[in-house]
């Protein structure tokens, strides 16, 4: 082939053989009829052989293009597929999202968010990985996930960042004593047993030193990585806890009660996304819809 095919030439090709005319085809494509028939000779001369028959004044394809006729539809069907997904991207409405989160984002807060998020948008899918933060950070760092919700984490120079600092409570079982508290001091917590994050955790670090700063003993019983198995354990009468607000609200069980913690103590949150690769389009407006969600639980 002397000449590389052209898109518009198949389509000019496959309106002549529809229409049987170059007059009507010029009129489905919306170009002269000059324009067509230069269209259909430019094809000719590159695939090397004619391409219509006139037969009682109209224009019959030839063998060599029926041969082809199908396969032409196709690459034109196919055209029109990318234009539709094009445009669906550009209007932010198709798309495939990556998301690895904290386990109890998976089942609390994480999905209602992505329910309002998929309503108007038919085309966009997305997966959601829960595991631990350590886990989290090597797929940000490998470029296996477009987005991370992640906590303890102290920066990386493949990751970008953006710190949330939630607001924190006390919580403990229905009915307790703590009920008639307005607020709750590490005082008040002299003599309960404690449910509490890993003391690695900067959470735990921050809570222990505000037990030490008012002089008061911190009762340590359980120890769990996450604020909802806490939630779990204090419905359950095993002791009291201090939690993000976010998770409290989230628990939503009648069997806990929550009070604001005072000294504040914020949980950090981390919305992360691997540095070299750019959030595509989609991927960057669910970030924007995800931190505006937490808007209502922030320091």
């Amino acid at each position: 082939m002397q000449q590389k095919l052209r898109l518009r030439q198949f389509e000019a090709l496959m309106a002549v053989t529809q229409y049987s005319s170059v007059t009507r085809a010029a009129q489905e494509l919306g170009i002269s009829q000059p324009a067509v028939s230069r269209l259909l000779a430019d094809l000719g001369q590159s695939l090397g052989f004619s391409l219509f028959d006139r037969r009682d004044g109209k224009l019959v394809p030839t063998q060599e293009v029926r041969f082809l006729q199908s396969d032409i539809q196709r690459v034109l069907d196919l055209m029109e597929q990318i234009s539709e997904v094009s445009q669906s991207i550009t209007q932010r409405k198709a798309g495939h999202i990556r998301i690895a989160c904290l386990p109890g984002f998976a089942t609390s807060h994480l999905p209602e968010v992505v329910a309002n998020f998929l309503k108007d948008r038919p085309g966009v899918s997305i997966t959601i990985e829960p595991d631990r933060p350590e886990r989290i950070l090597e797929w940000m760092i490998d470029e296996q996930f477009d987005f991370g919700i992640t906590d303890g984490f102290r920066g990386h120079s493949a990751v970008e960042s953006k710190d949330i600092h939630v607001r924190t409570v006390c919580i403990f079982p229905t009915g307790h004593r703590l009920s008639s508290s307005s607020e709750i001091t590490p005082a008040d917590l002299a003599d309960e047993k404690l449910i509490h994050t890993r003391r690695e955790s900067e959470f735990f670090k921050s809570l222990a030193n505000a037990f030490l700063d008012a002089s008061v003993p911190l009762t340590s019983l359980v120890e769990t990585r996450q604020f909802t198995a806490a939630c779990e354990l204090v419905s359950h009468g095993v002791g009291v806890a201090v939690v993000s607000e976010l998770d409290a609200i989230n628990y939503g069980s009648s069997k806990i009660e929550s009070r604001p913690f005072s000294p504040k103590i914020a949980h950090k949150l981390s919305l992360v996304h691997p540095t070299q690769k750019r959030p595509s389009a989609i991927t960057s407006e669910f970030m924007n819809a995800f931190a505006e969600s937490l808007k209502p639980f922030q320091v």
